[in-house]
């Protein structure tokens, strides 16, 4: 079953050259132009992955990404921008994206994220089909089929890859993950010792859950990585 791409850049070099590139792989492509037309594209015509560049006329890329994000639209978001610096990688995740990755890149490491992406989410709308789990965890609640989160009587709004993050810590809620096995269980790829993803991801999970100065959940235990239990005292 082919799987659809949909590419928003301005550039037209480089647009053409991933187009080319993706169909070659067995991809199907569309391409558009700037933020704007791509949110009329995936609308209109649902796509599997969306490859968003950050710096686009009309609307940017992460104002597209935010809004689709709002629209509680999943589909899954590799931004594409030349922008390096680390506050830059933290908007894009914090826009909503799933990955974020620098130009220039090799095609090899693009393709990679791709299908790392692409299985995840095949993998997380297999286990919804057939999972009523509601997790529990010091007034933090996670209803996996219903992908929503509560603790008390607030709601907290995660992105796809934040909910998937939290699930699998309170899932083994006690249990230290090093940073290998989360990357692995998550992003379905290990970026390496310098990535930032993993540590950007939960500083948000941290705001988001300690609603009102409630406790921390989410826990670092230094070197090895993190644990989600309550009432514990980080180890920074």
């Amino acid at each position: 079953m082919s799987v659809l791409v949909l590419i928003a850049e301005d550039d037209r070099a480089v647009r053409e050259s991933l187009s080319r590139a993706l169909t070659l792989e067995g991809y199907e492509v569309t391409t558009v132009t700037n933020g704007a037309q791509a949110l009329e594209s995936i609308r209109e015509h649902p796509a599997d992955l969306l490859l968003l560049d950050v710096s686009m006329p009309v609307l940017d890329g992460l104002t597209a990404c935010r809004v689709l994000r709002c629209e509680h639209n999943r589909v899954p978001i590799i931004m594409l921008t030349a922008r390096t610096e680390t506050s830059d990688r933290v908007a894009g995740l914090d826009a909503g994206a799933d990955d974020y990755l620098a130009k220039p890149f090799e095609l090899d490491e693009l393709f990679a994220r791709m299908r790392a992406l692409l299985r995840r989410t095949t993998a997380q709308a297999e286990d919804e089909s057939c999972d009523d789990t509601v997790l529990e965890l010091d007034r933090l609640r996670l209803d996996v089929a219903g992908r929503r989160v509560t603790r008390g009587d607030v709601e907290i709004d995660l992105s796809k890859t934040e909910f998937d993050l939290l699930e699998l810590l309170v899932r083994n809620s006690g249990v230290v993950l090093d940073h290998a096995t989360i990357y692995d269980r998550i992003w379905h790829y290990d970026f390496g010792p310098d990535s930032k993803n993993l540590a950007v991801y939960i500083g948000y999970l941290r705001r988001k859950t300690e609603i009102g100065g409630a406790p921390r959940l989410i826990h670092t235990v230094r070197g090895v990585g993190y644990v989600a239990r309550s009432d514990v005292r980080d180890e920074l």
